[in-house]
C-alpha cells in the first residue's frame, strides 16, 4: 500500500523513510532548484531597490554632500537615518512574507503584500516621528516612500514576466500529479492547460479504481496518463516526476489517508494542494480554520458595502476625473472623425442593466450606422455568439471609423461619464443588455451585486473571443473575489489587451 510509510513512521523521520524515496527526494529537490534561485534573486533585487530609493531620497532633500547632514531633532547623521530606514524597510518586506514562495510569480497577493509591507513600515514610522518628536525631514520619507514602492512593484511584475516566458517554454515548472475522479480532475487540468503562465504541468492522474484498465485520460486535444489508483499515490509521483500533487477528491479519499498522503510526500519533498470543490472563491474571503482537529474551510461572504464600497467609489471617480482631463484632446478628435465619416449622433446611449437590477444608460462614441439597432434582427442568423450574446466578426452596421475605434476600444471611453455619474465603475463584470438579464439564472444573476465596469476579467482574457459561458465566469470570478488590487491589475492588463487588440471586433 502507497500509505503504509506514513503510517509506520509517523510521516516525520527521513531516517525511516525507505531508501528508494530519499534518493528520489533528492533528485526533486535538484529538479526543484530553479524557485530557490528565483526568490534569492528576488530577494537581492529588493534590497538594491531599497537601497537606491533610499540613497536617491537623501540626495533630492539633501544634496550630494549629504553623509553627515544632521537629519531630525536628534540630529543623526544622514547617512544613518538612510541605513536604519533600509534596514527596517527590508525586514517590513520579510515579516509580511513577500518571498513566500507559494504567492511569488502569480496572483494579485504578491503584489498586495509588498504594498502592505511599505504602507505599514511608513506608517510605524510617522507614528514613532509623532509621539517622539523627532522630525525626521518629511520630504526625505515622501520621495523615499512612492519612489520605493513603485519600483518594488515595477520590479516584481519585471521578474514575473520573465519567468512567464520560460514556462511557456515548459521551464521552470511544477509537475503535477492530480489525485481524483476524472469528473473532479478534468476542469482543473483544463484551466491549468489553458493558462501555461501559471506554471502548473499536468503530468499524470490517479483515479480512485482502474475502470478497464484505463490508461489515460482525454482532457481536450492532450491524453493524461492514468498511474494507478489512490494506494498508488506515492508510486506514482516518482515514476510521473511530480513534484506537486493535486487532490481533488479530498472526500474519496478519506480523511485518514489524506493524513497519511501528506507525511509520505513530506519526505519525497513533494508539495500538496487539495481543492475544496468551490469554484472561483479564493482570496482574503477563503480561510481554513482548526475544528475538532479537522481543517474546515471558511468562506466569508463577500462584501461590497460600508469602507470598501467607499475606497472603491473613491478609486473610480478620482481615476475617471484623471483620465478624462488626460484624454480630452482624443475625445475631440474621435467626436470629429465620427461626424465627418456618417451621418448621426457623435454618441450613442446603450440601455444596459447596472448593480441591483437597475437601469442606465450607457455612453459609447457611435460606432455603427443610424438605427444599428433595427437592423439586429435580419443579422440574427449571422450571429457568431453563444448564450445570450450577439457578436459578428464581420459586422456590416460598422463604419470605418467605428472599425478602427473599435480595434483600440476607444468607443467604450465615454463611459467614463458613467462611471463619474455612478452607475459603472472602472472595473467590473460586464454591463449587460435588458434581455440579457432577463434570461439570467440565479447563479448567473449574482453579477448584479457590483456595478458593471468599464473593463474587467472578460476585458483582459479574451473579450469578444471568449464564450458566453467563459465570459460569465470570469465576471463572477471576479464579483466572488473583488479587491484594490484585483482592479489595479486588471486595469493595467486591459492597458496590453488595448494596445495589443486582443479580442477585439
Amino acid at each position: 500500500m502507497a500509505h503504509r510509510p506514513a503510517y509506520e513512521a509517523l510521516g516525520r523521520s527521513t531516517e525511516r523513510t525507505p531508501l528508494r524515496l530519499r534518493f528520489a527526494s533528492r533528485a526533486r529537490e535538484r529538479s526543484r532548484s530553479w524557485i530557490h534561485g528565483y526568490v534569492v534573486r528576488l530577494a537581492w533585487s529588493d534590497a538594491l531597490i531599497v537601497a537606491a530609493s533610499v540613497l536617491l531620497a537623501q540626495f533630492v532633500r539633501f544634496g550630494a554632500e549629504s553623509a553627515l547632514v544632521p537629519n531630525g531633532s536628534v540630529q543623526a547623521p544622514a547617512t544613518l537615518v538612510s541605513v536604519v530606514l533600509a534596514i527596517s524597510w527590508i525586514l517590513s518586506l520579510r515579516a509580511f512574507q513577500t518571498l513566500d514562495r507559494r504567492i511569488v510569480g502569480s496572483g494579485s497577493q504578491e503584489y498586495s503584500r509588498v504594498v502592505t509591507a511599505c504602507l505599514a513600515l511608513f506608517g510605524v514610522l510617522a507614528m514613532v516621528d509623532l509621539l517622539f518628536r523627532l522630525n525626521i525631514a518629511r520630504g526625505f520619507i515622501a520621495i523615499a516612500l512612492p519612489v520605493g514602492t513603485a519600483s518594488l512593484l515595477v520590479s516584481r511584475w519585471l521578474w514575473r514576466q520573465r519567468l512567464g516566458r520560460q514556462r511557456l517554454r515548459s521551464e521552470n515548472v511544477e509537475h503535477v500529479l492530480i489525485v481524483g475522479s476524472e469528473a473532479s480532475a478534468v476542469p482543473l487540468i483544463d484551466r491549468l492547460h489553458r493558462q501555461p503562465n501559471l506554471g502548473f504541468r499536468v503530468v499524470g492522474l490517479c483515479l480512485p479504481s482502474r475502470a478497464g484498465q484505463r490508461t489515460s485520460v482525454p482532457v481536450g486535444d492532450t491524453q493524461i496518463p492514468v498511474y494507478g489508483t489512490f494506494d498508488d499515490v506515492c508510486e506514482s509521483v516518482l515514476e510521473a516526476g511530480a513534484t506537486t500533487v493535486a487532490v481533488t477528491s479530498a472526500e474519496a479519499l478519506g480523511h485518514d489517508a489524506m493524513q497519511a498522503l501528506s507525511w509520505d510526500l513530506e519526505g519525497l519533498d513533494v508539495d500538496m494542494m487539495v481543492s475544496p470543490g468551490v469554484t472561483d472563491v479564493a482570496g482574503p474571503r477563503v480561510m481554513v480554520r482548526p475544528v475538532a482537529g479537522l481543517p474546515l474551510l471558511h468562506i466569508d461572504k463577500p462584501r461590497y458595502e460600508g469602507a470598501n464600497r467607499f475606497r472603491k467609489a473613491l478609486v473610480d471617480r478620482v481615476g475617471a476625473a484623471a483620465i478624462l482631463a488626460l484624454l480630452a484632446p482624443m475625445f475631440l478628435a474621435v467626436a470629429i472623425a465620427i461626424k465627418l465619416d456618417s451621418d448621426g449622433p457623435v454618441f450613442y446611449r446603450a440601455s444596459r442593466v447596472g448593480l441591483n437590477n437597475a437601469p442606465f444608460s450607457m455612453w459609447k462614441f457611435r460606432s455603427m450606422v443610424q438605427d444599428a439597432d433595427a437592423l439586429k434582427d435580419n443579422l440574427r442568423a449571422l450571429n457568431e455568439g453563444s448564450g445570450v450574446l450577439f457578436k459578428m466578426r464581420e459586422d456590416p452596421r460598422v463604419t470605418k471609423v467605428g472599425r478602427f475605434i473599435r480595434r483600440y476600444s476607444l468607443d467604450e471611453l465615454p463611459q467614463l461619464f458613467n462611471v463619474l455619474g455612478g452607475s459603472m465603475s472602472l472595473v467590473g463584470p460586464r454591463p449587460p443588455l435588458p434581455e440579457e438579464v432577463e434570461r439570467y439564472d440565479g447563479r448567473v444573476a449574482r453579477r448584479m451585486l457590483v456595478k458593471p465596469g468599464m473593463t474587467g476579467l472578460w476585458q483582459v482574457s479574451g473579450r469578444s473571443d471568449l464564450s458566453w459561458e467563459e465570459s460569465v465566469r470570469l465576471d463572477l470570478s471576479y464579483v466572488e473575489n473583488w479587491s484594490i488590487m484585483q482592479d489595479a491589475l486588471i486595469l493595467w492588463r486591459t492597458v496590453k489587451a488595448v494596445v495589443a487588440k486582443d479580442g477585439a471586433y
